[in-house]
């Protein structure tokens, strides 16, 4: 089984990347938030900074482009395979407003007959692997009955499927009875993205689909050690995630100062707070600190409670 990193603007950078390699991985590919090209250029200087090789020395990183016009998605891949990257993923699944508009991301499954051109043309013209991560459709699973039969039709190196439509954004239960459907027939490499959340959902996906790769996001960014877990190998608890902070927050500040170190490691903690906080009370004062050393008071104590109640569940079992 492969596993990846699903792409997740604005908390999967390359600092958060390079010490979740060190303390959780390593993982399989690690696909980068989305670079959007335009008539003014293939990068701007942050994503720039976040895919440029110097800031990646970790194995598996897969740059990702949001993009519909084929001559900006081909000249940015070329520039990424100089680079050294081998593979390049096409972003056909997000769901903002603002991108969809633009008939880009999950937009771009509204125009199929575009789409097709589109594939067409930057396959001729990259050299390289080319993967896709995409959704259903826009408005109702059976859409994709017609897209496979497009993305079908190119060498795609592997197709990353969310079974949500984009109305849906990530709301609700996943269409997985359509994605083990697929699963059955396709005859492109498949792999699974959607609320893996539990070792039950990766083992119900794997038996059903019989799939070789999962991409996991929001699952891993709430439990860190959710795959050494699977597999059931010792993943370090939370002396291991206090050591992931504190790395963390260290990397973020050397980057961009604390005040915005702090706004990132709140962020996280959002997820984090779901698994290892049993109440909104407990993540309360991580929420409301303001400054650092309180921050890290209010995570110290949250872990450490955490633990407690952890070992007197298994006492009382």
């Amino acid at each position: 089984m492969k596993y990846y990193f699903a792409p997740m603007e604005g908390i999967t950078g390359y600092v958060f990347r390079n010490a979740f390699h060190e303390y959780f991985g390593p993982m399989d590919k690690y696909f980068t938030p989305f670079v959007s090209p335009t008539q003014n250029g293939c990068f701007t200087p942050k994503e720039y900074r976040d895919i440029c090789p110097e800031n990646n020395p970790i194995p598996g990183v897969v740059p990702q482009i949001l993009a519909n016009n084929a001559e900006y998605f081909v000249q940015t891949a070329k520039e990424l395979r100089q680079m050294g990257y081998e593979e390049i993923n096409l972003n056909l699944g997000c769901p903002s407003g603002t991108v969809v508009s633009k008939k880009k991301g999950a937009g771009f499954l509204s125009v199929p007959w575009q789409l097709d051109a589109f594939l067409e043309q930057i396959f001729e013209q990259v050299e390289g692997r080319i993967s896709i991560k995409t959704r259903l459709g826009m408005e109702d699973p059976e859409e994709f009955e017609g897209l496979l039969e497009i993305f079908e039709r190119y060498p795609v190196a592997e197709l990353t499927i969310h079974p949500r439509i984009r109305t849906e954004y990530y709301k609700g239960t996943p269409h997985r009875d359509m994605f083990y459907r697929v699963a059955k027939r396709c005859r492109l490499p498949l792999c699974y993205n959607g609320d893996l959340w539990t070792c039950k959902d990766i083992d119900e996906v794997v038996k059903e689909s019989k799939v070789e790769a999962l991409m996991l996001g929001r699952g891993l960014l709430r439990h860190p050690g959710l795959l050494a877990e699977y597999a059931g190998k010792d993943w370090g608890g939370t002396g291991r995630v206090q050591e992931f902070s504190d790395r963390l927050f260290e990397d973020y500040t050397e980057v961009m100062g604390e005040h915005n170190a702090m706004f990132k490691m709140k962020e996280l903690w959002l997820y984090l707070g779901t698994y290892f906080a049993a109440s909104e009370k407990e993540i309360k004062p991580l929420k409301k600190a303001g400054d650092a050393k309180e921050m890290k008071q209010a995570i110290r104590r949250l872990l450490a409670k955490s633990e407690t109640d952890r070992a007197g569940v298994e006492l009382n079992d």
